[in-house]
């Protein structure tokens, strides 16, 4: 072979070695969704039907990993340096706190419809099979002997939202806030150890066994019955909750960094399409298309739902006087000895 032929055929073998190589990288592009706590089942489905979604739509092969923890914990980990390409939460602070941290654009919320919340939810009671105690509303987890499972509303948003519902009942039927105050601080001090995030709480309630009923999202009523079988827990709804949505962003600084910007809107904006918003209702989120919702009045009962602005002013508020270090939270929490 001569000199020149074998000059062509490396320049051939190498142009196919960059092409296999450029291949690879693009088949390896991966985002990384930092999300809370108990909506793993539920990204764990959503995140191979985008794979093929986004295949179909443009021909490229991606893949998606997923990191779950408390809200707030989670929302720490990604200022910290997580490489999150988008993060989705159960609290629009753990937002706000990445975008006053500059990780999230400052108009987010402007990003994707309805406030950037594809879904929501809201907090009920579970209870143990044949609800021994009786429970049937706020009232009852007052009550001498009943011990109740949250969250910590320091770390995680399952938490806050489940102490925003127990002081917006008492606003709910007159009472003032003094009377919320004073219920609050009584029913923690029915709880005898707080969770660290959702799916803690869920396992120091069923795997330890501590407690007699565990507030928590609407959506943990399903990961209960396919994690431990049905039958373990009866789902109880009280006469007033929270709205709880569920707010997406995504990590800017993370996504130019890595190429991955098309890709990371392209995900959250799979959430919102029917085949996203059918997955949600499936795992017990409430879905925001309204005829997806019909679909599955069976499983969404009706509550009577109140808004956090209707009392707090909005999470952000509801932060600054409640759970930031010496707010309301610490006045009335003395952890059990």
């Amino acid at each position: 072979m001569t000199t020149g032929k074998r000059n062509v055929l490396k320049l051939a073998l190498l142009g196919l070695a960059m092409s296999v190589a450029g291949g690879v990288a693009q088949a390896q592009q991966t985002l990384l969704n930092a999300s809370y706590d108990v909506a793993r089942e539920f990204y764990r489905e959503i995140n191979p039907a985008f794979i093929e979604h986004y295949k179909q739509a443009t021909g490229k092969d991606i893949k998606v990993d997923q990191a779950h923890g408390g809200s707030s914990a989670q929302a720490r980990a990604v200022r910290e340096g997580l490489e999150a390409d988008v993060v989705t939460m159960n609290t629009t602070t753990d937002i706000e706190f990445l975008a006053d941290n500059g990780l999230v654009a400052k108009d987010w919320a402007t990003k994707f419809p309805h406030d950037a919340s594809p879904t929501t939810s809201t907090m009920l009671f579970l209870v143990r099979n044949g609800n021994p105690k009786n429970i049937q509303d706020w009232s009852d987890l007052v009550k001498p002997g009943v011990q109740v499972i949250v969250v910590n509303p320091k770390t995680g948003g399952n938490g806050r939202y489940a102490y925003l519902a127990a002081w917006g009942s008492v606003l709910e039927k007159g009472g003032s806030e003094d009377d919320a105050r004073a219920f609050v601080s009584q029913l923690y001090k029915n709880v005898p150890v707080l969770g660290k995030g959702g799916r803690d709480a869920t396992a120091i309630f069923l795997q330890r066994g501590i407690g007699d009923v565990l507030i928590t999202f609407e959506s943990e009523v399903l990961s209960v019955e396919r994690e431990f079988g049905k039958g373990k827990v009866d789902a109880v709804y009280p006469s007033s909750s929270v709205l709880a949505e569920n707010p997406v962003a995504v990590v800017e600084p993370v996504v130019a960094k890595k190429g991955t910007a098309e890709a990371a809107k392209a995900y959250l904006d799979f959430l919102y399409t029917d085949e996203g918003q059918e997955i949600a209702a499936s795992h017990g989120l409430r879905p925001r298309s309204e005829a997806v919702l019909a679909k599955h009045a069976d499983v969404f009962k009706p509550v009577n739902l109140f808004r956090v602005n209707k009392y707090f002013g909005s999470l952000g508020e509801a932060q600054k006087v409640h759970f930031n270090d010496g707010g309301e939270f610490d006045k009335i929490y003395e952890p059990a000895r």
